[in-house]
């Protein structure tokens, strides 16, 4: 098999801009709309909105790679990362406190240039425990540096990266070209989706580093796409992309048979798209949380804003299972009698819809009452 880097024309992406014309003006569409739901937030909604987002781009982004991080700890990492106030700051899961930082620092520093040593310092952060590989330093081993599944012995190689001896040189030629290709430089691309794709099939290829390529390769479309939109869009690639992992390893797979890559910017773009839309979800999710203490503000208890707060804390998913007497008790401690009467008063207020009967009975919360 014969990857592009092997190519003549590596380094020499070409497309069919006909073929892309329509997810282009698509792309221009959806980021209007992202620019002026942003504008209508509060300083208080935007900060929500920027965590919400964060944090899922933390969850799915591991997921990816399967590896499943402690949502609180995640929260908790971010918010001290961007200077929120967190009552408990303990942070157990070094992984979560790891992506969480880097994150935080893409997105503060997406307008600056790409170094070695951002990358370097991306990578300090994700593996700031690990001693089992070569941490903060481009991978140097021997062996081929190659993608693979199946059982031992039956292994199938899906892609094999440059050799760790070309890995420092190529690195070298993707950092300038990421330089060059930004906004106002020599070689300017000025369409935000299309450079973004590029960024990250360019060093998914490459595949620098001994582990962590994945993440940091999504963080770099990420910065690529701030770049060139010239603004802090609160958007989680990696969302989008666990929606359908499976493509997402096809679609890369196909992008490095070739440097024509026409087929990998037609899927990549698909998910920014759909990025977009979740990114809109989250704004919406925002607007309506706030809306939702505003209104009743005065007809709750503490009791029963702690829990309001607590089951849409950061997640634009229902809370779990829903709300029960039981779990209302333990969070409040609450007598049963308690938790009853503050519950139907939700009910009646219609914050909380019942869902199932008797035993099973649990509640959700109603945004759009």
């Amino acid at each position: 098999m014969i990857y592009n880097w092997q190519k003549k024309d590596w380094k020499k992406f070409t497309y069919d801009k006909q073929e892309i014309a329509e997810y282009i003006v698509a792309f221009s569409e959806k980021i209007g709309l992202s620019k002026g739901a942003l504008n209508v937030l509060s300083k208080e909604q935007h900060s929500q909105s920027m965590i919400d987002s964060l944090v899922l781009e933390a969850i799915k982004t591991s997921e990816i790679e399967g590896e499943y991080i402690s949502r609180k700890d995640v929260l908790s990492s971010i918010k001290r990362n961007i200077g929120v106030s967190v009552k408990d700051s303990t942070v157990r899961d070094v992984r979560a406190k790891g992506i969480a930082s880097m994150l935080v620092n893409v997105h503060n520093s997406y307008e600056q240039t790409l170094s070695k040593e951002t990358l370097f310092e991306w990578h300090s952060m994700l593996f700031s425990k690990n001693t089992n590989i070569s941490v903060g330093a481009w991978r140097s081993h021997e062996e081929p540096m190659q993608v693979v599944s199946g059982s031992i012995g039956k292994e199938v190689v899906h892609f094999e990266a440059p050799a760790s001896s070309d890995v420092p040189n190529e690195m070298d030629a993707f950092i300038d070209w990421f330089n060059r290709t930004a906004p106002l430089a020599k070689n300017e691309i000025k369409f935000a989706a299309v450079r973004s794709a590029i960024a990250h099939l360019y060093f998914e290829s490459i595949h620098p580093f001994e582990d962590g390529n994945g993440r940091i390769g999504r963080a770099i479309a990420e910065k690529a796409l701030l770049q060139s939109i010239g603004y802090p869009l609160l958007i989680s690639l990696s969302s989008s992309i666990e929606d359908n992992r499976k493509l997402y390893y096809e679609s890369l797979k196909q992008g490095q048979r070739s440097n024509e890559i026409t087929k990998w910017l037609v899927y990549f773009i698909e998910v920014i798209l759909n990025a977009l839309d979740n990114s809109a979800k989250i704004v919406d999710f925002t607007i309506k949380k706030t809306q939702l203490f505003d209104a009743y503000k005065d007809q709750i208890n503490d009791r029963q804003e702690k829990v309001l707060r607590k089951m849409l804390e950061s997640s634009i998913e229902e809370f779990e299972g829903g709300m029960s007497a039981k779990k209302y008790m333990k969070i409040t401690k609450a007598s049963k009698a308690t938790a009853t009467r503050d519950i139907q008063k939700l009910s009646e207020l219609g914050i909380f819809t019942q869902v199932g009967k008797g035993r099973s009975t649990t509640y959700k919360i109603n945004l759009d009452n």
